[in-house]
């Protein structure tokens, strides 16, 4: 199915990041950013015939998608909910403009975010929460401390394989850190950060520093997508979706292929082809960064550089929005926060607000095209997008 040019983003809305829900729930962050988006697009919950859903972070909940439709009177005639883990925010753009492209909507509602109890985060308890059978049986034993082990045994083996310095992977924080200080939204704006002070912090595990993990907290995204025919008549400028690729090669970090390499190089490729453009076309970057090592590989696989350069690409590459190749600009997740599901849809509208040209100090010069990608679990799911000014880029 070809997606180039069918569907555009409409309307987003967001919430500003937070450390402590005080009290609020995942359904109210999503109905307030729900709000905000509908007003952004120019519409009411009448003109949404779609709703696609990230799952909760509380309690599991019976029909989700459902009981979010309910809470917020919408009456869609195409429902889903999406668990990619840190890829579902694209994955729901992907699956709304097809949903588009087949000529079941006209405007779907994609909703992520939640409340998370930052203190179990990486605890043994979270952990074995979403574990699957085989980690429960294979990793289990080894005692891995959440994604942070996955994540430091990708880290240590690019290290040993290609020569990665830890300058390189602290140099990734501190371009971020300096986005958000551009970013009255960000966690920790107003908070600069050095490759020192990178490398002074903790070593949670060996070689990732505490400034090299993502912060989580609570928030919520809402993007609205709409056919492209009724997106140039709307509000705000459209922003296209040129074209999108997914990919997954493996659940549990034990089971993967190569540990240098993710399936970002594949959903890429594919996203590069139906947009027909390539990596040197690209303007900026907006990419899952749960740690500094997602960075450096994403950069490397989604044909930035070359495979095994990546460290000395970020080295001398500005990656600010100042910079060559501006990456994260609202500060990624390592710096704006990570609230929930929403962390990966914050690249999405990250991305949608430059495209338009009202990301404020940080707005890009060059902000014709952007990457955008998602990345779930232990660099194992991942889907990229093309988002674009126009919708007829060749």
């Amino acid at each position: 199915m070809k997606l180039r040019g069918v569907a555009a983003i409409t309307g987003v809305g967001e919430l500003k990041p937070s450390r402590d829900a005080e009290g609020k729930t995942t359904l109210g962050l999503l109905a307030q950013s729900a709000s905000l988006a509908l007003r952004d697009a120019g519409l009411t919950k009448n003109d949404i015939d779609g709703l696609i859903v990230g799952p909760p972070t509380e309690d599991p909940a019976f029909m989700w998608p459902q009981q979010v439709a309910e809470y917020l009177q919408l009456f869609p005639s195409f429902l889903d909910l999406i668990e990619m883990g840190g890829a579902s925010a694209t994955g729901a753009i992907r699956r709304a403009a097809m949903a588009i492209a087949t000529g079941q909507c006209r405007h779907v509602l994609c909703l992520t975010g939640g409340v998370w109890n930052t203190g179990i985060f990486n605890t043994l308890e979270a952990r074995r929460a979403v574990m699957s059978t085989i980690e429960a049986e294979f990793d289990l034993p080894y005692g891995p401390m959440g994604f942070n082990s996955a994540y430091a045994l990708a880290a240590q083996r690019h290290m040993y394989q290609y020569g990665t310095k830890p300058e390189q992977l602290a140099k990734i924080a501190v371009d971020q850190r300096f986005n958000a200080c551009a970013c009255p939204e960000a966690l920790f704006y107003g908070h600069p950060l050095t490759v020192e002070e990178v490398l002074s912090s903790p070593v949670i595990v060996s070689p990732l520093h505490l400034f090299e993990i993502v912060r989580p907290c609570s928030g919520a995204s809402a993007v609205v997508v709409s056919a492209a025919e009724v997106a140039k008549d709307m509000p705000q400028p459209p922003v296209y979706i040129l074209g999108t690729g997914e990919f997954c090669t493996h659940n549990s970090i034990a089971q993967v292929p190569d540990i240098t390499v993710t399936p970002i190089k594949y959903s890429a490729e594919t996203a590069y082809r139906e947009a027909g453009v390539s990596p040197s076309d690209v303007d900026f970057v907006s990419v899952y960064d749960c740690y500094t090592i997602t960075v450096l590989l994403t950069l490397e696989d989604a044909g930035f550089c070359p495979k095994g350069e990546g460290g000395p690409f970020v080295e001398t590459t500005d990656l600010t929005y100042k910079g060559k190749l501006p990456c994260n600009t609202h500060g990624g997740q390592l710096s704006w926060g990570q609230p929930s599901y929403a962390g990966g849809m914050s690249h999405v509208t990250e991305a949608v607000r430059q495209i338009r040209g009202t990301a404020g100090l940080r707005q890009v010069k060059r902000n014709e095209l952007c990457f955008v990608n998602g990345n779930g679990g232990a660099l194992s799911q991942q889907c990229s997008l093309i988002l674009g000014k126009s919708a007829h880029r060749v």
